[in-house]
Order: C-alpha cells, then sequence, then structure tokens
C-alpha cells in the first residue's frame, strides 16, 4: 500500500473513531444523566471521559495531520471552499469538544464526591450536564457537516 493510501485510511479510520465514540459516549452519558439513576450515572461519566482521553484525544490530532497531508498529496488547495468550509467546522467543533471535556471532568468529580460522601449531588452537577448537552449538538453537528463535504467536495462556484 502506497503513503496516500495509508494515509487515507488512517484518516477514514480516525473519523469513524472520533464520531463514533463521541456520539456513542454522548449517547449513554445523556441517558445515564436523564434517568438520575446515581449508579449509571457514577459508572458511566468517568468512562466517558476516559473514552475521551484514550479515543477521542488522539484522533483529534490524528485528523488534521493526515487531512492536511491528504490534500496536499492530491493536489487540493486548502483554501478549496469544501477544505476551508470542513476545517473551520472541525476547529467550531473542537471549540465545543474542549470545554466539554472539561465539563465532564468536573461532572465526575462532583459524582465521586457525592458518591464518597453520600450526599445528593449539588445544582452545579446539572449546570454542566445542561451545559455539556448544549455544546454536544453544534459539535455533532459539525463533524456530520464535514464528513458531508469530505465525500462529496462540492465545487461552490465553480
Amino acid at each position: 500500500m502506497n503513503l496516500y493510501l495509508t494515509l487515507k485510511f488512517l484518516h477514514i479510520l480516525s473519523s469513524v473513531v472520533l464520531v463514533g465514540t463521541g456520539f456513542g459516549s454522548a449517547y449513554y452519558m445523556y441517558f445515564a444523566n436523564r434517568s438520575r439513576y446515581r449508579a449509571a450515572q457514577s459508572a458511566v461519566v468517568p468512562l466517558v471521559v476516559r473514552a475521551d482521553w484514550w479515543f477521542t484525544a488522539p484522533t483529534v490530532i490524528i485528523q488534521p495531520i493526515t487531512g492536511v497531508a491528504l490534500a496536499h498529496m492530491a493536489g487540493f488547495p486548502l483554501t478549496a471552499p469544501w477544505l476551508a468550509a470542513s476545517i473551520a467546522l472541525y476547529f467550531m467543533a473542537g471549540a465545543c469538544w474542549l470545554p466539554v471535556v472539561w465539563l465532564q471532568i468536573r461532572m465526575s468529580k462532583l459524582l465521586a464526591n457525592s458518591d464518597r460522601t453520600g450526599s445528593p449531588l449539588p445544582p452545579q452537577y446539572w449546570t454542566y450536564a445542561r451545559l455539556w448537552e448544549l455544546l454536544g449538538y453544534p459539535a455533532f453537528l459539525a463533524m456530520i457537516a464535514v464528513f458531508y463535504l469530505m465525500v462529496v467536495k462540492p465545487s461552490w462556484g465553480n
């Protein structure tokens, strides 16, 4: 397999892991929180944090490296409208993801403290949960749009 195909394979695989892990962990955390079943929350939230460190963080790094290399090798300028839009949407998703990671870590710590002391979750947990959810929607939609742009490569205005 040549370098281009190897990079393309890594790019596609890491995009699937990035979006799949994000969607899957968000699904479980969303429903664990909605259930208000503490045992589920206490199990799921720390696992979501771990999934972000083990799977999402590496793919966040792999995606732009392989993407820029592939664009260069294929002769696409980074200023091509579909590619520039993809890059902007990727950074927008990242701008949502970084605070989401912080919120998840804080929520996990609040859960652990509450479990340790036997106290109810503080209202701050639910504020974080709402922010986490609100930031997740635009991030996920941005990544779906990036998938579309990467596959279709529309020729806007050409």
